[in-house]
């Protein structure tokens, strides 16, 4: 009969899913509108937890997280400010740089507030020159420049003037015990962004893979150098997290296929972040663990069949059925 179809109907689909679907149609757990905690979930059961996405909701998509990927500048160190503009300004000064109204050139906090919207460091050099209508500054003297600059910012950060944001540590220790790969992909000078990664502690640093500076030839908002990241770690795009402070690096991340958490900093406190997965002010204080992550990481290992809002809200699946 109609009736005893209706009652089969669930139990064919659940046998196409396997056990774990099954339990999605089971009459005593009705389906929930509202996302599990991420934040309780054990870390032992990884490899069975359902995904969940940022507007809430379980996919019934397997999450398996493989690496995460972090920026530099701005997220395991708030540098900007008062790293790498000091570091600018200083090499500027002992070079006798002069502006076309015969002034030094000095950026100050607002300007670079701006020129930090454009990655690299001789890219943003470069920019600020045509801005300025300074026809004297090429691509040679933007590479002189920068070369002293990083020497700067090295002494700066040797200072330990510049601590790592919270939470930064704590996030990548629980990465690595969990055998998830992480690596920093930044379009700063390879050296700075390794010093940075050392004052994690030389164990951690070694774990640790570095992919900056002109290691690709389009920097962000181009995914290149994320790109880079997955085929180096041999991991899947949607595999990974990213954590970004800027949408620039966001923008990035999405173009590379993969998820992104922001932590704001202290020159993108005002900017919109509509497509990350999270946005908190630091790791720490956002409560982001790497069970955050995992929940947040899209993945292909299981198909999604329907389950969230199409049964909740329409109750039909997407056309599988």
């Amino acid at each position: 009969s109609s009736q005893a179809g209706e009652m089969l109907r669930p139990l064919a689909v659940a046998a196409i899913l396997g056990a774990g679907g099954a339990a999605a149609f089971a009459p005593s757990l009705p389906l929930s509108s509202s996302p599990p905690s991420l934040h309780t979930a054990s870390l032992a059961a990884r490899a069975a937890r359902p995904s969940a996405s940022a507007k809430g909701g379980v996919t019934g998509c397997k999450a398996a997280l493989s690496a995460v990927l972090f920026d530099c500048d701005g997220v395991l160190a708030d540098t900007e400010r008062d790293g790498h503009r000091i570091a600018f300004n200083l090499a500027f000064e002992e070079n006798g740089l002069k502006k076309p109204d015969g002034e030094l050139m000095v950026w100050d906090e607002k300007l670079y507030g701006k020129l930090v919207e454009t990655g690299g460091g001789k890219e943003r050099m470069m920019a600020y020159w045509e801005m300025i209508g300074w026809e004297e500054g090429d691509w040679e003297l933007a590479k002189t420049l920068h070369e002293r600059k990083t020497k700067i910012f090295s002494d700066l950060i040797a200072s330990g003037k510049i601590p790592l944001r919270e939470g930064v540590v704590r996030l990548v220790d629980e990465a690595l015990k969990e055998d998830i790969k992480v690596a920093v992909c930044s379009t700063s000078n390879e050296k700075a962004v390794a010093q940075i990664v050392k004052m994690m502690g030389d164990e951690r640093a070694s774990q640790i893979r570095i992919f900056a500076g002109d290691v690709v030839q389009f920097k962000k908002p181009a995914p290149d150098v994320y790109q880079l990241a997955a085929n180096t770690l041999n991991v899947k795009p949607e595999d990974c997290m990213v954590v970004e402070d800027s949408c620039i690096g966001l923008a990035a991340a999405k173009a590379a296929k993969m998820s992104c958490i922001v932590t704001k900093s202290t020159y993108t406190q005002n900017e919109e972040f509509e497509d990350a997965e999270l946005v908190v002010d630091d790791l720490e204080s956002g409560s982001v663990d790497i069970v955050t992550c995992e929940g947040l990481t899209q993945s292909t290992q299981w198909e999604d069949w329907g389950i969230d809002k199409d049964i909740q809200n329409a109750n039909v699946g997407r056309g599988r059925w």
